[in-house]
């Protein structure tokens, strides 16, 4: 690809970025970060405690990159039929015809997905991994780009389900927003006094802008010593003692996707140790599930990949080789 149009590719970023900060201000680093899920083609789980803004973020993002979305509210009445569609008799036809679910966008906002029953949830695994939805025992193609970002209330909270594992490894990253800064609180409550940012956000790319980015991440030079470093990183989770469940090959295409793009989205061609080891920390924490030991001793999955990444050497620093 041209330097043009490369050079094009990050202005979007800039664009994009900036778009949502109408919205979401003070958070420039959890924006960034969804977008730099979307461009590498994976799905988001935000979870923070309500009000923070998590749906408000997805939204934001769905104006500005101009992309079909559609907004489900997990309760516990929404059926895996809702989410994946149906087949249902037609007089006309006098056959049976599919009729699409929701899940047929480009953005599918899942919120507060744990609070909807296991079957429901159950019905986004085969969307998430695959793109597509078996109805009837016919596949159904989803558009493409296709992102899943579902939003979620700590388990805990009364009327949650915890997500199960096979969900939770399907997701690129996990994020939180975060409470503002008072300074920023105080922008926020200045800002809709009177009028609702979201309806300032304007489109500042389409459908194909977005699979050109996902091209281009693809395309990120990986130095072939690094494969191993994240392999090393990955299966480290399985053997640390305070892990009860390590983080799975998945995790580690995840983490090759991921560093790709944070090199991308940091200027740059190829990737470096610093970016494995910076979305590290987004991609493996939801993937380890700690011992009861650990709990007791009150440790976090933060705690463990600090382990690791003393555990684990990096080939090289930045991207030059030792």
């Amino acid at each position: 690809m041209g330097n043009d149009n490369i050079e094009k590719q990050y202005n979007l970023i800039a664009d994009l970025t900036s778009e949502v900060e109408k919205v979401i201000i003070g958070k420039r680093n959890v924006i960034q970060l969804l977008i730099m899920a979307l461009i590498s083609g994976g799905h988001v789980l935000i979870e923070d405690v309500p009000g923070t803004g998590k749906t408000t973020l997805a939204t934001a993002l769905s104006k500005a990159t101009s992309l079909k979305c559609k907004r489900v509210q997990f309760t516990p009445d929404v059926m895996a039929s809702d989410i994946t569609g149906f087949t249902m008799y037609s007089k006309q036809s006098e056959r049976f015809e599919y009729r699409s679910g929701l899940i047929m966008t480009n953005i599918f906002i899942a919120d507060e997905i744990n609070r909807t029953s296991p079957k429901t949830q159950s019905a986004l695994l085969q969307a998430m991994e695959e793109q597509r939805v078996t109805v009837d025992g016919t596949e159904h193609a989803l558009p493409d780009p296709f992102m899943v970002i579902a939003t979620e209330n700590e388990f805990g909270y009364v009327g949650t389900y915890p997500l199960p594992e096979a969900q939770l490894d399907r997701f690129l990253i996990k994020i939180s927003v975060g409470y503002p800064s008072v300074k920023d609180e105080m922008l926020i409550l200045y800002n809709r006094k009177e009028t609702n940012p979201l309806d300032n956000v304007r489109a500042v790319c389409g459908t194909a802008d977005i699979k050109a980015c996902i091209d281009t991440v693809k395309s990120v030079h990986i130095d072939p010593a690094l494969y191993k470093y994240m392999v090393d990183m990955v299966a480290a989770t399985r053997k640390h003692p305070l892990c009860a469940l390590g983080a799975s090959p998945r995790a580690s295409l995840s983490l090759m996707r991921a560093s790709q793009s944070c090199a991308f989205m940091n200027g740059r061609n190829y990737v470096t140790p610093e970016d494995v080891g910076n979305m590290a920390y987004y991609v493996l924490p939801h993937r380890i599930h700690l011992t009861q030991e650990a709990k007791v001793k009150r440790a976090d999955v933060k705690n463990v990949i600090d382990d690791i990444m003393k555990m684990v050497r990096p080939p090289f620093k930045g991207g030059v080789k030792e």
